[in-house]
C-alpha cells in the first residue's frame, strides 16, 4: 500500500507570512481533487494534513480508502514551534489536540496515551522558524517517526533527516508537503503485505515502510509560488493589481532555498558524532492501531 502522508488543501488557512496571511491562503487544492490525483498516481490510502485543521475531510469521508490526519503547529517547552503529522485520528483527538497544541508535553501525553502515530516534519527546515538544541532532544527521546523524504525540501536536507533517523532509531515515513496538485502523489511511503489503513500503520511500527519519490527544488517551488499567485488573483480579482510584484518571486524563493540550506548545516552538523540511542516514551509495537 502506498500513501502520501503530507498533503496540503484549502482547508490549511490562510499564509503564515506577514502581510499575505490577510490575502492569501496556503493552499487553494479542492479536497476532491487531491484525491483524484493521488488515485491515479496509485495511492492505495489517502489522507490530507491541512494545518490545525479536519475540514476539508467532510467531503472525503465518503470513500473507505480515505483517513483523516493533520498537521500540528505545536509549541515546544523552547517556545519554538514544529509541525508534526498525526495520522489515523478521530474528531475527538483533533478537539483535544487543538486543546493542548501550545504546550508539546501535554500533547506528547495525549499521542501517547491514545497511541496515535505522529512524526516530526521537515525536521530540518527552517519553515517554522528558529530551533533550540533542547528541541531536538525531545525529538530524539519521544517522537516515533521523522519524515525522511519532503517533496518541498531539497536532497541534502531529506538525506540528513534519514541518516538522523537511522542513528536514533526512528521510523522513516515521505510525503509530498504539497500546496498545488503538481506534486501531491510524488513523494509517498510504503508497505507491504498490508490491505487496510490500521495494517498500514502497523506495518509501518514495525519498521516494514519504506520511502520512495521525488525530493524538492528550487525550479519546482517557484513555480508553486506562481501557481497559488494564479489561485489567489482568479479567488480575488482586485489582488490583480498586485501582478507587478510577482517579478520578485524567484529572488523570494532563492532567498528561502539559500535559508534551508545554511539550517541544514547548521543543525546537521550538530548531531555529528552523536551515537547514543535515546529511551523511547513507550516501545512501538506493531498491532496498536485502532480498526
Amino acid at each position: 500500500m502506498r500513501c502520501d502522508l503530507h498533503i496540503h488543501s484549502i482547508a490549511s488557512g490562510m499564509c503564515s507570512t506577514a502581510l499575505l496571511r490577510l490575502l492569501c491562503r496556503e493552499s487553494y487544492n479542492q479536497p476532491d481533487e487531491v484525491y483524484r490525483r493521488c488515485k491515479n498516481l496509485g495511492m492505495s490510502i489517502v489522507t490530507l494534513t491541512d494545518h490545525d485543521s479536519i475540514d476539508a475531510a467532510e467531503s472525503l469521508r465518503r470513500y473507505p480508502d480515505f483517513f483523516v490526519s493533520e498537521e500540528v503547529t505545536c509549541q515546544m517547552p523552547s517556545g519554538t514551534e514544529v509541525h508534526l503529522g498525526v495520522y489515523n485520528l478521530r474528531e475527538r483527538d483533533h478537539l483535544e489536540i487543538q486543546r493542548r497544541r501550545r504546550d508539546f508535553v501535554s500533547l506528547l501525553m495525549y499521542l501517547t496515551e491514545q497511541k496515535l502515530f505522529f512524526s516530526v516534519n521537515h525536521i530540518f527546515s527552517g519553515l517554522t522558524g528558529r530551533r533550540d538544541a533542547v528541541d531536538f532532544h525531545w525529538f530524539a527521546s519521544y517522537v516515533p517517526a521523522f519524515e525522511t523524504r519532503n517533496g518541498q525540501m531539497f536532497g541534502k536536507a531529506n538525506r540528513q533527516a534519514e541518516t538522523l533517523a537511522k542513528k536514533l532509531g526512528k521510523i522513516a515515513i515521505g510525503g509530498s508537503d504539497s500546496h498545488t496538485l503538481r506534486g501531491v502523489g510524488r513523494t509517498y511511503t510504503e508497505v507491504s503485505e498490508v490491505q487496510t489503513v490500521a495494517e498500514f500503520f502497523a506495518g509501518l511500527r514495525a519498521r516494514n515502510g519504506r520511502v520512495s519519490g521525488a525530493d524538492g527544488s528550487l525550479a519546482g517551488l517557484t513555480a508553486d509560488v506562481y501557481r497559488i499567485i494564479q489561485s489567489l488573483f482568479q479567488e480575488r480579482p482586485a489582488t490583480l493589481a498586485l501582478l507587478p510584484l510577482a517579478v520578485l518571486v524567484p529572488a523570494v524563493t532563492a532567498g528561502h532555498w539559500m535559508n534551508e540550506k545554511w539550517f541544514c548545516r547548521k543543525w546537521a552538523a550538530h548531531f555529528e558524532g552523536e551515537a547514543e540511542s535515546p529511551r523511547m516514551l513507550w516501545d512501538l509495537r506493531a498491532g496498536t492501531e485502532q480498526v
